[in-house]
């Protein structure tokens, strides 16, 4: 069984009385009832977890932890493992999708090196080194990591958090392979059956999509009993994933917004609300992805995405693009007169 003494106390955000105070600010405001839609809904969410009428956003943290997959040898990605290490220097360099969007927003990207297989040097600006071993272990021979490596993972990601300044997180991920470990990590916490569960990731064609299914069909049988939301995460890898489990215990722990960027994060999420329920109350959730199982698993998570793009980018791509939807529903709260205060006429009774 899962020691969930482990993990830290999460609040439940029941403030009724806060709850009813949005509510009628959001429907004061110079427009029609309901007028601005999932604004509204986004505003009044950001308002209960900020614990405020009218919330503002501070110095956002995008973490976007890194890590290599043993299973990748086997051909499920279209590319090879070394693209892993490539993208992180592109992200510190700044010429990634996510650090162009992250520079556009004024968001802090922070890259973090959870178990990719290249040495980088420590100390670098933006750069987190928290290196568990150099890629995970091949999940067809034997569990991506041990127990005691998922822990630690978790740890590194709670640590990583803590240390970082701003009342919200943006996740994002990279390293390939990983859409094979959101899959069957999918696949083993919500029942759905593999094939509804894996995609194409960074572009395999019909047939590697198949072969890449029956792979992860055949590791899901080789981990039959690993079934507990920890034994799964580390049955199935990777490192990135079980640090940003942490992260998003440790940022709902302090009670942050958390943007939830793609596939990969969000089986993150998924692991991390089987351990602790509670965490979805703090999580928007940025897009529904073009990666077959996404539109699945939010659907599981009772998730509405702010965005349906077809991207399917990962690194953080799809939450800094919805970056500034939560800062206009917090503006919306904070600027927009209300009829009393612009002197227009309310509706009629």
């Amino acid at each position: 069984m899962t020691d969930t003494t482990a993990f830290p106390q999460i609040p439940q955000l029941q403030r009724p009385l806060l709850q009813a105070a949005l509510r009628r600010r959001i429907d004061q405001k110079t427009k029609p009832l309901g007028a601005l839609g999932r604004i509204e809904e986004l505003a009044q969410q950001l308002g209960m977890i900020l614990d405020s009428e009218t919330p503002a956003l501070r110095q956002p943290q995008m973490v976007v932890c890194a890590g290599d997959h043993g299973l990748a040898a086997h051909g499920v990605s279209a590319y090879p493992s070394d693209v892993t290490w490539q993208m992180v220097e592109n992200f510190l360099a700044g010429g990634a999708a996510v650090s162009v969007l992250a520079r556009q927003h004024g968001i802090a990207l922070n890259v973090v090196d959870c178990g990719v297989r290249h040495d980088f040097q420590d100390g670098r600006p933006g750069l987190f080194v928290r290196k568990i071993a150099p890629g995970t272990a091949d999940a067809m021979q034997q569990p991506a990591m041990t127990a005691a490596q998922c822990q630690q993972a978790l740890a590194n990601g709670r640590e990583l958090l803590s240390q970082l300044p701003g009342n919200c997180v943006l996740l994002g991920e990279m390293g390939i392979g990983n859409t094979s470990s959101a899959s069957m990590l999918m696949a083993r916490l919500t029942g759905e059956d593999i094939a509804q569960c894996t995609g194409g990731g960074t572009g395999l064609d019909a047939a590697g999509i198949a072969r890449k299914t029956e792979l992860l069909r055949a590791v899901l049988q080789r981990h039959e009993q690993a079934r507990e939301p920890m034994a799964a995460l580390a049955a199935f890898g990777g490192f990135e994933v079980a640090t940003l489990v942490g992260v998003v215990l440790q940022a709902a722990s302090e009670q942050r917004v958390i943007v939830v960027d793609g596939f990969i994060t969000t089986a993150a999420v998924l692991v991390a609300q089987a351990l602790a329920p509670q965490v979805l109350a703090y999580c928007v959730f940025a897009h529904c992805s073009g990666e077959r199982g996404h539109a699945r698993m939010l659907q599981h998570l009772g998730a509405r995405p702010l965005l349906d793009l077809g991207l399917r980018l990962g690194e953080g791509s799809a939450a800094a693009l919805a970056w500034p939807l939560l800062e206009s529903a917090c503006r919306i709260l904070g600027e927009m007169a209300s009829f009393d205060d612009a002197g227009v006429s309310g509706a009629c009774a």
